[in-house]
């Protein structure tokens, strides 16, 4: 059943890349960098980073080594896409899980869901632990990356409405109930490969003593009001939202840029480059601006995009859908 419910979400988020895509060959064009990411998600998983080849990753594929190099111009670059799209499908199963959690948006909830979801994605898992037999040095890199540091603003975000709604601790500081959350669901994985196999948990067991201990550490012990829950459970959809379409945007944007790069190369017409090229992050851009809770300035950074960017698209909504994607 796990492998089926990968593949599925896979199947999903493949759908809504390819949507974004006009025409049927740009549906292929999707559909082909899928299959060489799958192809990639297989041999790194069986042979490790450093022995994955795009020699391999090719053959697996069933395309030829130019054709990958369409896609993405190294195999560095093609790895991090990869990565990103697993955490793209991990975001969107906490999504899920959470939604059929009553209390799933609590910190409990959260750490509970972000770790069975983790333990079905062993890729992501071996960069959160920087596994550098799985991913090399890609790994350090990863976690530095300007889209860690976008989830980890939103993070902070979250925490910081739960302690607004009652449902964290206000005696302890963002920043340390960040460590405390992080160091909780980090510890438990690195701890449990070193224990004797009588006292390894099995996965579903290893997620309750996470959220047990995040509830016993974080949160108060006294009751707290339902419409609580539904403000946190809000507050973490946009987050999770938001981290969806930008890692989307992300290997959706890539797979366009070289392609772009190829076709000029060539001599075809090229044009500007589009700041967003998917539905999603375009109605992303006019979600945060019509919510008001965050300035022009923090839009932009978050986003990626100038302020004569982000008016031109709130621009365009205000005229209609017909401009949508103007550059």
């Amino acid at each position: 059943m796990r492998c089926a419910g990968l593949q599925g979400e896979r199947g999903l988020a493949h759908q809504n890349q390819a949507a974004s895509t006009p025409g049927p060959e740009g549906e292929r064009r999707e559909a082909r960098a899928q299959r060489i990411l799958d192809a990639a998600s297989t041999l790194i998983l069986r042979h490790g980073y450093h022995k994955t080849t795009v020699d391999d990753i090719a053959r697996e594929a069933g395309v030829g080594k130019g054709t990958l190099y369409l896609h993405w111009k190294t195999r560095e670059a093609l790895f991090t896409a990869l990565i990103t799209r697993e955490k793209a499908a991990m975001a969107a199963d906490i999504k899920q899980r959470i939604a059929r959690d009553p209390a799933g948006a609590t910190l409990r909830g959260l750490l509970k869901h972000a770790a069975l979801a983790l333990m079905q994605r062993p890729l992501l898992k071996a960069v959160l632990l920087r596994d550098t037999e799985v991913f090399g040095k890609l790994v350090q890199r990863e976690q530095s990356s300007a889209i860690s540091a976008e989830v980890l603003a939103g993070f902070t975000t979250y925490f910081q409405g739960l302690s607004e709604q009652g449902l964290a601790r206000t005696d302890l500081s963002l920043q340390a109930q960040a460590a405390i959350f992080s160091s909780i669901f980090l510890g438990f994985l690195l701890a449990v490969p070193l224990l004797p196999d009588a006292f390894k948990p099995s996965d579903e067991a290893l997620a309750e003593l996470m959220a047990e201990t995040g509830h016993r550490t974080l949160e108060p012990r006294d009751p707290v009001p339902s419409d609580a829950f539904q403000s946190a459970s809000h507050t973490l959809t946009q987050y999770l939202d938001r981290s969806v379409a930008t890692a989307q945007e992300q290997v959706h944007g890539d797979v366009q840029t070289e392609y772009g790069d190829a076709g000029r190369a060539r001599g075809r017409k090229g044009g500007r480059s589009k700041k967003l090229k998917t539905a999603a992050k375009v109605a992303e851009v006019r979600r945060m601006y019509a919510d008001k809770t965050r300035s022009i300035e923090e839009i932009c950074s978050a986003l990626g995009i100038s302020r004569a960017s982000l008016y031109r698209y709130i621009k365009d909504d205000q005229n209609g859908p017909a401009n949508e994607f103007a550059g």
